[in-house]
C-alpha cells in the first residue's frame, strides 16, 4: 500500500491510498485512452477531400475514406498473402492482400503503400505500380481503394501486431482456394482478385 504524503499547496483531491498494481493499472488505462485517434480525409463519390474525420468517426458513421492494397508477387509469379490479426478492427483473421491500410489526412496513396510495406512486411519496394482503382463501396467498407503491384524476393518479416501468419500462393492455388473456401477472404479481397485475373 502506498501513500502519497500531504504537504502545504497540496490539493487535497489528490490524496491517494492505491496499491501499486492498482495505480499503474489506472495510468495505463489513462495513457491508452489520451492515444489520439488517426485522422482520415473525408472524401465524395469522386475521391474528392471534403473534410477530415478520426478513424472512430470514419467507421461508425460509415464515412467514405481512402485505403491502398499491394498485392507483393515473388520472381516465380507467387502472391504473397497474409491474415489479419484477430485483434484488428476491420475483418480479423481474414485472408487478404499482401499488405493493406488507410491513408492518412494529406498523405499521399503512394506513399501511404510504401509506408504500409514497411511497417507490415519490412520491404521497401522501390517500384510500384498502380494496377487498378475501386471506387468506395459497401464490399470494400466504404474506402476508396488504389491498388499497387511490387514484385520483390526480399525477406518479408511479418509485423505480428498486424498479420498472424502469411506465405506464398500461386495464382491456381489462390483460384482454387477461393472457389471452394470463399469465406474465409475479404471482401475487398474478391473485388481485387476478380478483376486482377480478368485484367492480367
Amino acid at each position: 500500500m502506498k501513500r502519497v504524503k500531504f504537504q502545504p499547496g497540496f490539493p487535497i483531491s489528490a490524496i491517494l491510498i492505491i496499491p501499486p498494481d492498482r495505480f499503474l493499472f489506472i495510468f495505463f488505462a489513462n495513457f491508452m485512452t489520451s492515444v489520439p485517434d488517426e485522422m482520415f480525409d473525408i472524401v465524395d463519390a469522386d475521391d474528392n477531400v471534403i473534410s477530415q474525420g478520426s478513424r472512430h468517426e470514419v467507421h461508425t458513421r460509415g464515412l467514405m475514406h481512402r485505403s491502398v492494397h499491394i498485392l507483393v508477387f515473388n520472381s516465380h509469379g507467387r502472391l504473397f498473402m497474409q491474415k489479419r490479426s484477430m485483434e484488428k478492427d476491420e475483418n480479423p483473421g481474414f485472408w487478404d492482400t499482401s499488405a493493406a491500410g488507410h491513408v492518412d489526412s494529406g498523405e499521399y496513396y503512394a506513399h501511404c503503400a510504401q509506408r504500409e510495406l514497411r511497417e507490415e512486411l519490412g520491404i521497401d519496394c522501390s517500384v510500384l505500380d498502380e494496377i487498378m482503382r475501386i471506387p468506395a463501396q459497401e464490399d470494400t467498407l466504404w474506402e476508396h481503394v488504389r491498388v499497387y503491384k511490387c514484385v520483390t524476393d526480399q525477406d518479408i518479416r511479418i509485423n505480428d501486431s498486424e498479420i498472424s501468419e502469411g506465405h506464398y500462393w500461386t495464382l491456381d492455388e489462390l483460384t482454387e482456394t477461393i472457389n471452394s473456401t470463399p469465406a474465409i477472404f475479404t471482401t475487398t479481397f474478391h473485388l481485387i482478385f476478380g478483376q486482377f485475373i480478368n485484367k492480367f
